[in-house]
């Protein structure tokens, strides 16, 4: 779970049609329509240097000029994410790339310690294109690919799901167990078309000590890793089961209709080496059951996945880019084949230091290309 989803659990309920939205973008300088859009972002103010921009692919370039690790939103009706990128550390600048091609009101949001509903502002988006899928073949068939990717693992998440469940339910506790991380891989996977839906994503991926409305308990994957293996089963858990099925049930409902666009592809690829980042690499996702080499290799086939699906249009328009990315994902999986145990993966308390920096610079070394793909499709 990403960190503005650890602590955004106040957002409202998206729109039917939702996209991988939540989606980053470290591209170089896009030369999108409505951008480069200067947004200045400080520990107590958001500035964004112009509140409208033409429809089209708008570029934000957001700079931390505070203190804090901050992250920037668009959002749409309904605090729809329309694009989002985090992790910018005091002193670095990113760019945001957003395709939004239907005019209307949107609003900003700058989020100083990545928490809370952040600093927003009204920002309007005029006029109307068309959508990048309609004009171009390649870029219509790479958002249909991957469409079918997303609904084939969540084909598998909902019964994967059921028999975690179940187990649980069944008190089976050692079985229980070892379904879990399984169960995740197909949620990590998609994990930034899941988010996209604000108000599921707490529900079942938010960790125990995430921000939450008032009256919202902790429930999910985490609160079920908690009962498993440090408190023992609880008396509500088989209550926590059967919400958490309902819950990746609707969510499996929510994603036949998300329509999705190129650089939200692209920068969903890059937000989940993000939460590799963030997330696993620092044990912090698993603190229980320490599975998250689990989540982690999840998370680099999603962005390779939605890699692939752009392949064709990265190959026609940087044929530099393709050999690298290749390259650099190759490199990570290899690294991640030296960790196996059995059909998983050693616990992440099995690490070293080491371990963990060779880890950490293979991330960085594939995020880097990665970054790139969402500038490229847009060019």
């Amino acid at each position: 779970m990403s960190p503005q989803m650890r602590t955004a659990t106040g957002l409202a309920s998206l729109a039917a049609v939702a996209v991988l939205a939540g989606c980053t973008s470290t591209a170089p300088t896009a030369a999108g329509e409505g951008g480069p859009i200067e947004v200045n972002n400080t520990d107590t103010a958001c500035e964004v240097a112009t509140a409208e921009a033409p429809a089209g692919n708008i570029t934000f370039r957001v700079t931390n000029a505070g203190s804090k690790v901050t992250e920037f939103y668009l959002y749409g009706t309904g605090d729809r994410i329309m694009g989002e990128v985090e992790n910018i550390g005091p002193g670095l600048s990113r760019d945001l790339i957003v395709e939004v091609p239907d005019g209307g009101s949107y609003t900003t949001a700058c989020k100083p310690g990545m928490s809370g509903d952040g600093i927003r502002a009204p920002f309007t988006v005029t006029g109307s294109v068309a959508r990048s899928t309609d004009s171009d073949a390649r870029l219509a068939e790479a958002t249909a690919g991957y469409s079918r990717y997303v609904a084939s693992q969540v084909g598998a998440l909902v019964p994967k799901t059921q028999e975690f469940a179940d187990a649980v339910k069944a008190g089976d506790v050692e079985k229980a167990k070892a379904l879990y991380p399984v169960a995740r891989t197909y949620w990590e996977r998609i994990e930034p078309v899941a988010e996209s839906f604000g108000d599921i994503d707490p529900r079942i991926d938010g960790r125990e000590d995430d921000e939450r409305d008032p009256g919202v308990g902790f429930t999910g994957y985490h609160r079920l890793e908690k009962d498993l293996w440090v408190t023992g089963l609880q008396p509500d858990s088989p209550a926590v089961a059967d919400q958490l099925t309902a819950d990746v049930g609707d969510l499996a409902t929510r994603t036949t209709t998300v329509v999705l666009t190129p650089v939200q592809l692209a920068n969903g690829a890059k937000e989940l080496l993000d939460e590799v980042a963030t997330g696993k690499i620092t044990g912090e996702e698993d603190r229980y059951s320490h599975t998250d080499l689990w989540d982690f290799q999840a998370n680099v086939e999603g962005s390779q996945a939605a890699v692939a699906a752009l392949r064709p249009v990265i190959d026609a328009k940087d044929p530099a880019l393709g050999p690298v990315l290749d390259e650099r994902f190759q490199a990570v999986d290899t690294l991640l084949q030296g960790y196996r145990s059995g059909d998983g993966y050693v616990l992440y308390t099995a690490l070293t230091p080491e371990d963990i920096k060779k880890m950490s610079a293979a991330v960085d070394a594939l995020s880097e290309p990665v970054s790139k793909v969402a500038g490229t499709v847009t060019t």
